[in-house]
This record gives structure tokens, sequence and C-alpha cells, in this order.
């Protein structure tokens, strides 16, 4: 590369001996020109330095090997060899094949602009563009005052054109002058013009994607449903036979619903609308009973779960026995030790699962006693309650129902109304139909208005029931308030005939609290009615502390309470028969009182 400086064409070159061949075809060569006619002959003469070709030989195409910017095609096994390029106002030189390639930076996205460092300080553009013009169409050329430019191409693989350049020396004219001469550093350069235009590209292949991929979907898509015909009395027709048909059911009342929710009820249209809906409620009773069968078929299922289960437990106690059996003496000494670990390891694991379904059967029988256990326990005020509870839902029923049945007597009336009013309009042999349609409806109010007293004679019945219930139960609660008070008067005579027995015992010890045992107790029983602010009954206290100790009885937990009136104090809560004794923890008081 070093020696390129003697294949110039303007200066050196005139000055070759003739008797040189060799040095003429080296340039030739590096030309990309034939060596024909140089041995020997004198071919100064025909030498055209402006050409730079030698006359008589046909002129040079730029796409020939060595005068493109590209390279043809080499091989891979071949490495690429740089050739000198010629334009009108400047020579370029390849650098030496043995450096290691010139270093770029990371390639921006959308990269069309390239940095150009080590210009000639004489370099101008037109230069630049005579230069870089080979690579493709130049958009735009900025020249700086310190020997760099940027470059913007067309297209992204003019760049790669361009720093084919890269390590080239650059000469103007003939000139020697340094400022005439300067090494190309061509690198990627990163501008906003181009990441724009990337990312436009980048946006539209986006959108292109989301649309065919929009297709896509919809292509896959499933259909959408029928649409819900509109309201029409023939149509209220077969809708009202598939709601009595079963197969049919779910389809004809989502119909139903949409004409509902559509606003399609109106006075004309009540009465089919008030059938389809009973029609529709008709089927409550099937499917309670298909729920019926059902949890029935769960049973049965649960049934031969447990059985089979119980079957499989066995077998597992059979092969446990086995391996208990193996491991006696008489037969766990013939055994080898390999096969002694292996009946040990298989017991352990045989174990492990029948523990584990051993759990798994009792938890079904427990959850099999829970169940029995709430089905026999029952309060009596539970059951009276739902009775009370029954009561008012039949009540409400036949609310609703004298309701539909004044508003079916509106529709009527307002029907008669109608006909009334046609009545005068239309000629006389509709008169006849319409007459006869009046005796209808006033045959139809007649009955409606029989069923309407009767309605509510079942109502005046129902009412009275009630009532009858509530004194019943009003009852009740004062003869359990009578017996409540019955127990706090015994348990008060009782605390009475036990102080006048110990009378030593007093005084003894004028503390309220005499034992360790009673200490204990008004400590829990404080703590309870700490959590409880708005106070407890006796009742509620002692069966808290019954499960801490069967053997404590409500009495002793009064007298104690009652000795202690700076820590507990009795309230009364509630009004009339829902009066209630409470008991209150009012320690904190107490001791500014004490």
């Amino acid at each position: 590369a070093d020696g390129g400086r003697n294949l110039s064409l303007d200066s050196i070159p005139m000055g070759l001996p003739m008797s040189d061949p060799t040095a003429w075809a080296t340039a030739m060569n590096n030309l990309g020109m034939a060596p024909m006619g140089m041995t020997g002959q004198p071919l100064l003469p025909d030498f055209d330095p402006a050409l730079g070709m030698m006359t008589g030989i046909p002129p040079i195409n730029p796409m020939m090997p060595g005068l493109g910017i590209v390279p043809p095609p080499i091989p891979p096994d071949m490495p690429a060899v740089k050739e000198i390029i010629h334009c009108k106002s400047c020579t370029l030189f390849p650098p030496n094949p043995h450096l290691p390639p010139p270093a770029t930076r990371e390639r921006p996205p959308g990269c069309k602009t390239v940095f150009v460092g080590g210009l000639p300080e004489n370099g101008t553009e037109q230069i630049i563009m005579e230069v870089f013009e080979q690579c493709g169409e130049v958009i735009a050329i900025r020249k700086s005052k310190k020997n760099f430019c940027h470059i913007r191409f067309a297209e992204e693989f003019m760049v790669d054109k361009a720093l084919y350049l890269s390590g080239y020396r650059i000469r103007l004219g003939s000139s020697t002058d340094k400022k005439d001469t300067g090494r190309l550093h061509v690198d990627f350069a990163q501008a906003r013009d181009d990441l724009y235009e990337w990312e436009c590209k980048q946006r539209m292949l986006a959108r292109e994607e989301r649309h065919r991929r929009r297709l896509e979907e919809e292509r896959f898509r499933p259909p959408s449903p029928p649409p819900v015909v509109h309201y029409s009395d023939h149509e209220c027709s077969i809708v009202a036979e598939k709601l009595k048909d079963d197969t049919k059911f779910s389809e004809a009342v989502q119909t139903l619903l949409t004409w509902i929710e559509r606003g399609e009820v109106n006075r004309r249209t009540a009465n089919n609308f008030y059938s389809m809906i009973q029609s529709a409620n008709s089927h409550i009773r099937r499917l309670v009973n298909e729920k019926a069968t059902h949890e029935k078929e769960m049973e049965e299922a649960k049934e031969k779960f447990k059985l089979a289960l119980s079957g499989i437990l066995v077998q597992f106690e059979q092969i446990v026995a086995v391996y208990h059996s193996a491991s006696k003496q008489k037969a766990w000494d013939h055994f080898t030790k390999a096969q002694r670990k292996n009946i040990s390891v298989w017991c352990k694991q045989a174990e492990e699962i029948r523990n584990i379904h051993n759990d798994e059967l009792m938890g079904i029988r427990r959850e099999e006693e829970m169940e029995m256990s709430d089905e026999e326990i029952e309060d009596p005020s539970e059951m009276k309650e739902t009775e009370e509870s029954a009561l008012v839902s039949q009540v409400e029923a036949l609310k609703e129902e004298n309701d539909s049945l004044r508003w079916q007597l509106d529709a009527y009336r307002n029907e008669v109304e109608l006909l009334k009013q046609e009545q005068g309009k239309a000629s006389r042999d509709e008169d006849t139909t319409k007459e006869q349609q009046l005796k209808l409806l006033q045959q139809a109010l007649q009955g409606m208005q029989q069923h309407l007293l009767k309605v509510q004679d079942e109502y005046k019945k129902r009412e009275a029931e009630l009532e009858k219930v509530r004194e019943d139960k009003l009852k009740i609660e004062t003869l359990l308030e009578t017996l409540k008070e019955q127990e706090s008067s015994t348990s008060r005579i009782c605390a009475c005939s036990q102080e006048k027995e110990c009378p030593a015992e007093k005084t003894l010890s004028n503390s309220p609290v005499k034992s360790e045992r009673e200490a204990l107790l008004v400590g829990i029983i404080s703590t309870f009615l700490h959590v409880h602010p708005f106070g407890a009954s006796i009742e509620y206290i002692c069966s808290y502390l019954q499960r801490l100790d069967s053997k404590i009885c409500t009495t002793e937990v009064e007298v104690l309470m009652t000795r202690l009136q700076h820590t507990f104090k009795q309230e009364l809560s509630g009004v009339g028969a829902s009066l209630e004794k409470r008991w209150k923890f009012c320690g904190f008081d107490g001791l500014k009182m004490t």
C-alpha cells in the first residue's frame, strides 16, 4: 500500500523506463486493465494522462472489477483486495491489506447517515460528492471546518458501500501537499431524521401486523348468536309453547327476558306476559326434583366410595399383617440383608398409606355424625320461628296474589273502557260481537271479584293465626322470666343458708374472696366481662366457666359476684317482655370508691 504512490498516473508513471515492463504490468493490473503490448514497446506516446488509460484500449466500464465501489463477489476462502479508485479531481489509494479493519461504532437503527473524517483541508463539497455519489444517491452533506463531514444517503444499503471506503488515502489532483491529502475514516452516525423515519416504518409494520392479526381473529371468531325476534302475538304464542317444553325452555326464557327488558309489557300485552311468567314459574318444581335426584346420586356415590375405601383399608391391614409376620424372628433370620431392608421399607410405606386412608374414612364418618347431630338438635324456639316465618311467607304470597289480581282487574277495566269507546265508532255488525265480549269480560270480572273475596278471607284467617302465635310466644316468654326469677331467689336463699351455717369462717376472714379457687374465678370472670363491655347474663358466664370446670354451678358464681359489689354490678336491659339481667365489670370505678 505504501508503494501506491509509484502507481500514480499523473507524475511518476511518466518517467518509468521502457525496459521495465513489470512495473507497467503491476500498474495496469491495479487499474483493472489487461497488460497488452507492454513487452519493450514505447508506450509513453500512446498514454493519455487526462484519460488515465491507454489509447487503442476500449474505455473502462465503471462496473469493471477494481473501479467500482463495491468489489465483485469474492469466494469466501479468498481475502478481499481493495483497488485504487480514480475520480475526476482526486485519487483514492487502498489501505495496507495486512492492517486490521477500521473500527466502527454500533449501527443505529435505520441508519442512513455516515460520519467521514480525515478529509483534506482543501477538500470541498464537490469533491466529497464526487467520491461518495458512486455509493448511491446523496441527499445532504453537512461539512465542518475541522476536516470532517456528515453525509446522508437515500437508502440504508448505501451506508455499507460508503463504509467500504474507510481507511483509503485521498489525494487531490497530483499535489503532495499535506493540505491536499488525508486518510478517510467512515463510520455510522446517529441522526434524528433517520431514527424518525425508522420509527415511522416500524409503526407502519406494527399497524400492518395488527391488521393481519385482527383479520385472523375475525376469521377464527365464533359466529354471534342469532338476534331475538321482535314481539308479536304470533311470536308470543310460539314462545309460550316453547316455555312448556323442557328441551326448549332455556331459549324461550332468554327471549322472554329480552322482551321484558325492551319494554314490550303494556296494558294490552300484560296478560300474555303474565301467562308466560306463570309457565316459567311452573318449571321450579321440575328443577327442584332434578336437584333432589342429583343429591341422591351424590349420596349413593358417597356410600359406594365409603364402602370401597373400607374394602381397601381391609386389604391394607392384611398386607401390613403379612409384613409384621415376616419381620418376626422365625422368618426374619432366613432373609438376606437386602431382603430385610426392602421388607422394612415396604412395611413403612404400606403403614403410611393405610394411615392416610384411615384418616380420610374417619373424616367422612365425622362429617356424617356432625350432619346427624345438627339435624337432631333443634330448639323448640327455632321450630316456632320457622313456623312463624312460614306463616309470614304465606301471608306475603297472598298479598302478592291479591295485588296481581287487582292489576288484572284494572287491566280488564281498561279493556272494557277501550271497548266502550270503540263501540260508538264501529259498525252495527261489530256491536253484537262487542256485546258478547263485554258479557264475557263482566263474567270474568265477577269471577275475579269472588276470588278476591276468598283471598281476603284467607288473609284475615292467617292474620288471626299470626296474632295467636304471637300471644303464645309472649306467654312463654313471661313464664321463662318467672322461672328465672324463682331460680335466682332459690339461689339467694341457698347462699343465705350457707352463710348461716358457717359464721365462724366469716369472722376469721373479712375479705369477700375466701379461697384461691374463688380468686381464680374472679380473675376469669373479670377478664370475660372486660371483653364484653355491654355485659353478659349469668347463664352465659357459667357456660363459659363450665368449659374450664364442669363442676361450677350458677349459684356459686352468682353468690361470689354479689359479694364483690365494687367489682361486678347487675343491670337490667331490654323493654317489656325482653327484660334481661346482665352483669358488668366495674372494677376500675370501684377502685376509686374503695
